[in-house]
């Protein structure tokens, strides 16, 4: 099985179970769920996921769930559904993010991409910020003046200026740099400035 799931919101179980069983005959694993409140009750697995929400269901609009998402900072792949679609109702899903918008019924093909393109940037963005987290573990076992002095190498000063301002001699304003470049893994200067903008020091 596939180490990535799909969630479906859907008012129609026939619609659900056609859907599940084409996701899971390409090895996907996929949970279906009639309502919005019913999804967030759900434990979502640690995995790279995406959801598959339509747009009319009962008592609420897929497209305000999904406003409701962003206000959450639920961070997952949106791919919008509707057999009522329109250019208006498209354009304001997209802007909400959605990665996609299909019109039911849509091509078995179509609805694959779709989800694997969906799953690939879940992936991405999981990636990233696992990659961003430990360089802010990193960080976080520098010293207070080698995080100080590292701030102030990568914003472009000089070491005798850093050394000036912080009332060091050079040679010490290097030690606390070449401290900060191992501790941060950095294989050159070049990749200590390119962490230090990822971390927005």
């Amino acid at each position: 099985m596939n180490e990535s799931c799909v969630f479906i919101i859907d008012d129609d179980q026939a619609i659900c179970d056609s859907i599940s069983g084409l996701l899971r005959s390409v090895d996907l694993q996929v949970n279906t769920f009639s309502s919005p409140s019913e999804f967030m009750d759900y434990p979502r697995p640690n995995i790279p996921c995406c959801l598959l929400l339509d747009v009319r269901l009962k008592g609420t609009n897929g497209l305000d769930f999904q406003a409701k998402m962003l206000e959450l900072n639920l961070n997952l792949p949106v791919i919008v559904m509707t057999g009522h679609g329109d250019i208006a109702m498209s354009v304001k899903a997209m802007k909400a993010g959605a990665c996609d918008f299909l019109t039911k019924p849509f091509r078995e093909q179509d609805l694959i991409d779709s989800v694997m393109d969906a799953l690939a940037h879940d992936t991405a963005r999981r990636v990233k910020n696992k990659a961003s987290s430990e360089m802010r573990s990193r960080f976080e076992t520098l010293t207070p003046r080698e995080q100080e002095v590292m701030g102030m190498a990568t914003a472009g000063l000089m070491n005798k200026h850093i050394a000036s301002e912080l009332d060091l001699s050079e040679v010490t304003v290097k030690i606390y740099r070449a401290s900060a470049m191992k501790k941060m893994r950095a294989k050159s200067f070049a990749e200590l400035v390119k962490i230090a903008e990822a971390l927005s020091i």
